[in-house]
């Protein structure tokens, strides 16, 4: 019994899609990208894979003067963008302060760069998916149009194809735009509080190391 609503519900699906034409099948490619950066991008974002707590423990732990060495075990252990960063700056310890912290800017700009990688594509789905659908609609309204007077089954059909295609367009547009914002958002947070950590490790080390 409960196998015929659901069949129920794949055949309007499938005949939602069909009656939507050619902008359809662009529609369905489109969102099939856009939701496999979202998962890829999600992934990649996450906190733990960026700000490892056992990292930012032991930069929260560390005194002037402690050992860098578990530290750089934990990076070794656990790679992220938090960690790549901290290890610039141990591995320019060695120079003036201000060239280090130029350094790690650098170093901090690739880093955000590569969590925001992807997010282009979201970016333009939000943009072409309602393009597509405003496509869809005019074709549709050029079949109704073609074929007033004629046969109705053909203007039911181009009726079908202008609002199908507007409904995908904005149902592949919306989700798109909320995750675009919701994964920039988390990065910028994730970026000040990486910031903190580093610029405290800083002030943690120059002392030791005499700059």
């Amino acid at each position: 019994m409960e196998l015929l609503p659901l069949a129920s519900i794949i055949q309007e699906a499938l005949d939602f899609f069909i009656k939507g034409g050619f902008f359809m099948l662009l529609l369905l490619i489109l969102s099939v990208i856009s939701v496999t950066v979202m998962i890829l991008r999600g992934t990649a974002i996450r906190r733990s894979a960026v700000l490892p707590a056992v990292i930012s423990a032991e930069i929260e732990r560390l005194q002037p003067g402690d050992s860098l060495e578990p530290l750089q075990k934990l990076i070794k252990k656990n790679p992220s963008a938090l960690g790549r960063i901290v290890n610039t700056v141990i591995n320019h310890l060695s120079w003036p302060r201000a060239e280090t912290l130029e350094a790690v800017q650098t170093r901090a700009r690739h880093e955000v760069a590569r969590l925001e990688s992807g997010l282009v594509v979201l970016e333009i789905a939000t943009g072409i998916a309602p393009l597509l659908g405003l496509l869809g609609t005019l074709s549709g309204l050029v079949g109704i149009f073609a074929s007033i007077g004629s046969d109705p089954v053909l203007v039911a059909r181009g009726i079908a194809e202008a609002l199908n295609t507007t409904i995908a367009g904005l149902g592949v547009a919306v989700p798109c735009l909320i995750t675009f914002n919701h994964f920039q958002r988390r990065i910028e947070v994730m970026s000040v509080e990486m910031e903190s950590m580093v610029s405290d490790l800083i002030a943690k080390c120059y002392p030791q190391h005499g700059a």
